[in-house]
């Protein structure tokens, strides 16, 4: 990995003011510090490329524990619920990393124009990977923090970068997880676009047989590719989204418990408050009373 890159990425932390992540220029690029390691907190994954330049995380998608570290890449193919931490920080060597999001219209421009494009492995994976990040890719990343620099080349320049980025995905060692993941074949595409309706509606009641009839599947069969792709089940799926909003509304929106249920499609305020125990370890109230004074 690019020495260069790492000097640029800490160049750029240790001229911002506020707490990381920052948002940049650049739509879907995020950089990300950390001087001390992090307890660990739930958050949602977005497709994209997650790349560790100093330090280590790791993150938990339902059953499954995936570390990565300097040198490293999380790629993500589907949107989807998470729990993970910095692992490794300090003031004299902070986790750096950036957060580069897909855009699948271009991969699959991209995907369309290989001479010999990548064969989709299996029916469906896991849509979570670690890969080596090195060479062409580290060029495109370091040229992407560059560009922060002149923003005017942004949108002339960003497209072609990220052109680069889904070409030495997609013929590199991986290329097969990402023709499959990210695109699809027919099972994963199907079970994609299911996952997407929950994740715009996951506020409304969930039947499996409407979810499975909507892939063109039995119930069995489309809880079985759901849970291989996101490593949980439907149900657990849409709990994390609804808890995650829930507990936006009541931090950044100062929605109170009740409320937050209700808009976020519990009928109950009871049963929500021990969900969300139960996935965040504290009652809600208490947990928002100290999320609100680490803000402040």
């Amino acid at each position: 990995m690019s020495r260069v890159l790492l000097d640029a990425v800490r160049t750029f932390t240790d001229a911002q003011e506020g707490e990381s992540p920052f948002r940049t220029a650049i739509d879907g690029l995020t950089i990300l510090r950390a001087d001390h390691e992090k307890r660990p907190d739930h958050l949602i994954f977005k497709p994209a490329l997650c790349i560790v330049l100093q330090g280590a995380k790791w993150a938990v998608f339902g059953d499954r524990h995936v570390d990565y570290r300097a040198g490293e890449a999380l790629v993500i193919s589907v949107e989807m619920p998470a729990f993970g931490r910095v692992a490794e920080a300090s003031p004299e060597e902070p986790y750096l990393g950036l957060i580069i999001e897909f855009d699948l219209g271009i991969m699959q421009e991209v995907l369309q124009t290989l001479p010999h494009p990548p064969r989709a492995a299996g029916d469906v994976s896991f849509g979570v990977f670690v890969s080596n990040f090195d060479g062409p890719l580290a060029d495109c990343a370091l040229r992407m923090v560059r560009l922060l620099k002149t923003p005017a080349a942004i949108p002339v320049l960003y497209p072609s970068i990220m052109r680069e980025i889904c070409y030495w995905l997609l013929t590199g060692p991986n290329g097969g997880e990402v023709a499959l993941m990210t695109l699809g074949n027919d099972h994963s595409h199907r079970i994609v676009s299911v996952i997407h309706g929950l994740r715009d509606r996951f506020s409304e009641p969930m039947r499996i047989e409407d979810l499975a009839e909507k892939a063109g599947m039995s119930p069995s069969a489309f809880h079985r590719k759901f849970k291989a792709i996101t490593q949980m089940t439907p149900l657990q799926y849409q709990k994390h989204l609804r808890l995650l909003e829930a507990r936006r509304l009541m931090v950044a929106e100062a929605a109170n418990v009740e409320t937050a249920a209700f808009r976020v499609g519990y009928e109950s305020a009871s049963q929500f408050s021990r969900e969300y125990t139960r996935m965040f370890g504290t009652p809600p109230r208490r947990d928002v009373t100290a999320l609100r004074a680490v803000a402040a």
